[in-house]
């Protein structure tokens, strides 16, 4: 069973959005854009452990707040989820619930309009619709939440329907607990999974392996009151214990026997036991166990990730949508990694949020969706676009890619020549452009992309419209005449600088000054893998001779290496190539971020930094 699409309307920061997912899902986005939301609004609908909060929802759930209309009637948060992959059996139990769903035509097709033909089509299958709603009841003062059954529709009419989801036929918990649905947030993945409270990962091992569940609690509790040497039996207890039975002889009536008073671990409920038995551990090496949360953050979340593969043992292998944000935190690199590819390979479905390129990686690009919110809140989603740019491509740049993912912005080049010189240059900047005046790249959040060759970079615009970064090209003069097509997605880019160079090479050498590039001459004419034509460059050479010298040697030499030894000879802003400059300082003041506070002077290198005046931050989505 997996989770096909997603519609919530009136959900925290979300007035309405609709989300396709594509099997295993990599939900990326910039902070604040709607991922925990999307995971949140999942767990509503289809989490079991939200049926044991009171109230389900509250009044920072509703859309700005607002849960009541000016009408005095209320407002429904509505999550709307289509559920695919049921099993034969659910099918059969479920058939009168279900709805003919279509995947070429992305929908269900017994919709109004709908032919006999469209019901026979061969990628035609039973989808499970559910719906929650959650809303203010007056009378009760207090919010109330539910998942039904959307299909078949309600019957009732208007007048006669007495809170919102009358006369849909709830989908309960049994049914929730049939859909297998875990999710882990991020803040309470540790203290809360591996406790036993109700909806935790050590009480879904419980429950599934369902061995003598039920007399559990009424054994341990047994076992607790007939303690052989009860709590109270301590010395400096039993005093206290004797003078207070004592005390309260006098005034109210109460047993004469030594056991009237006692002192218990707990008040002897299986609420409340849930709540103080605690899962002890002694790590290796130790003589002394602890409770599991005094342990590293990065241990508790191995300890997360092993209860997950016993429960994934538990339920079968593809019985289980799985969402979890953040799966990198406190982990090292082969564990982040371990940890995906395990939820991809034993989980029916695996919704996952990360800043990880470890675990970007892990994903196919058919995989990812950038999620995105407009200015009246309407949440997307948006997959990587599948035309202009061949599958094969895409898999060889998926490194690339994944920076690209976790960035404020990119910016194309089309090889990686222009890649080394732009990185260089913007390092160069840093230190030579002033005090405060200029960030390197990677402080400012904007990742390099190398785009392949002459010509490719107009084909990556799409893409990184999709991913909702604010994209920026530089490449050399075409060769030949763009197409309107190629137009098109270069208007996807905030900024597109066409040098008036057929190559880089020639720009390097036109624009960075020739003393530096006879200090470089000087130099690599000495390095073991120099293999331009011999020659030196004296003192007298002419300035022309220079210039012709220094393309000939980064011609022979292509791939960055000595284009980036190039720029490193230059010895002030002005040495360096001038429209590599200006389109990074033109970057720069698009994307700056403002200082940070009083550690602004330090990391900016002055100590008059702090007085410079300097604008919000630029919104980290795209303009396009």
């Amino acid at each position: 069973m997996r989770v096909r699409r997603i519609t919530i309307r009136n959900f925290r920061g979300v007035s309405e959005g609709v989300v396709d997912l594509p099997g295993h899902t990599l939900i990326v986005g910039d902070n604040n854009v709607g991922k925990s939301t999307l995971c949140e609004a999942l767990d509503l609908a289809l989490g079991t452990e939200r049926l044991f909060k009171r109230p389900i929802v509250d009044e920072h759930d509703f859309h700005n707040g607002d849960y009541l209309r000016a009408d005095k009637k209320p407002v429904v948060i509505q999550i709307e989820v289509v559920l695919l992959g049921l099993s034969e059996e659910h099918q059969r139990t479920l058939l009168s619930k279900t709805r003919p769903w279509s995947e070429s035509k992305g929908g269900f097709v017994d919709v109004e309009g709908a032919t006999p033909a469209d019901l026979d089509g061969a990628d035609v299958v039973r989808a499970l619709p559910i719906v929650f709603m959650g809303w203010y009841d007056r009378k009760l003062d207090d919010f109330e939440g539910k998942t039904y059954f959307s299909h078949p529709a309600s019957a009732k009419h208007e007048e006669d329907v007495q809170h919102p989801g009358d006369g849909l036929e709830p989908f309960g918990r049994e049914w929730k607990q049939k859909c297998g649905f875990i999710y882990l947030r991020t803040l309470r993945t540790g203290r809360r999974a591996l406790s036993l409270e109700r909806g935790s990962l050590l009480d879904t091992i419980l429950r599934l392996g369902d061995t003598g569940r039920e007399s559990m609690w009424e054994d341990t509790i047994l076992r607790l009151r007939e303690f052989s040497k009860p709590i109270g039996s301590i010395a400096q207890l039993k005093k206290i214990r004797e003078q207070v039975q004592e005390r309260m002889q006098r005034f109210i009536g109460i047993a004469e026997t030594d056991d009237a008073t006692a002192f218990f671990a707990s008040d002897l409920t299986r609420e409340n036991l849930r709540e103080v038995v605690q899962f002890f551990i002694r790590s290796k090496g130790s003589d002394y166990a602890v409770p599991f949360h005094r342990l590293g953050t990065g241990s508790i979340n191995t300890l997360v990730f092993a209860l997950l593969t016993h429960i994934a043992d538990l339920r079968g292998n593809g019985s289980v949508i799985f969402a979890m944000e953040e799966p990198e935190i406190a982990l090292p690199p082969h564990t982040q990694r371990r940890v995906t590819r395990y939820l991809r390979s034993r989980m029916g479905q695996a919704i996952v949020t990360s800043h990880s390129p470890n675990v970007i990686n892990e994903f196919d690009v058919g995989e990812i969706l950038a999620i995105g919110r407009s200015e009246t809140h309407v949440l997307s989603a948006t997959p990587l676009p599948k035309e202009g740019v061949r599958y094969k491509t895409i898999r060889r740049h998926k490194l690339q890619l994944s920076d690209v993912v976790l960035s404020r912005g990119v910016i194309a080049a089309e090889g990686e020549t222009e890649v080394a010189a732009l990185m260089v240059t913007s390092e160069a900047l840093e230190t030579l452009a002033g005090p405060g005046s200029y960030d390197p790249l990677d402080l400012t959040g904007i990742t390099l992309f190398d785009a392949g060759g002459q010509g490719d970079v107009p084909k990556w615009g799409p893409v990184f419209s999709s991913l909702n970064k604010r994209a920026f090209a530089f490449q050399d003069k075409p060769k030949t005449k763009w197409t309107e097509e190629q137009k098109e997605k270069l208007g996807l880019f905030e900024v597109n600088v066409e040098t008036s160079y057929t190559g880089i090479e020639a720009l390097l050498a036109e624009e960075v000054a020739v003393p530096a590039q006879r200090r470089f001459l000087r130099e690599v004419s000495t390095w073991p893998e120099y293999r331009s034509a011999p020659g030196t460059i004296a003192a007298t050479t002419p300035d022309a001779d220079v210039r012709a010298k220094t393309k000939a040697v980064l011609i022979d030499h292509k791939g960055g290496v000595f284009a980036r030894h190039l720029i490193e000879k230059c010895q002030a802003k002005d040495e360096l190539p001038k429209t590599i400059v200006d389109f990074l300082i033109d970057v720069y003041q698009r994307t700056k971020l403002p200082p940070l506070g009083d550690d602004a002077p330090e990391d900016r290198g002055s100590k008059d930094a702090d007085k410079e005046e300097t604008d919000d931050p630029q919104p980290l989505t795209g303009t396009g």
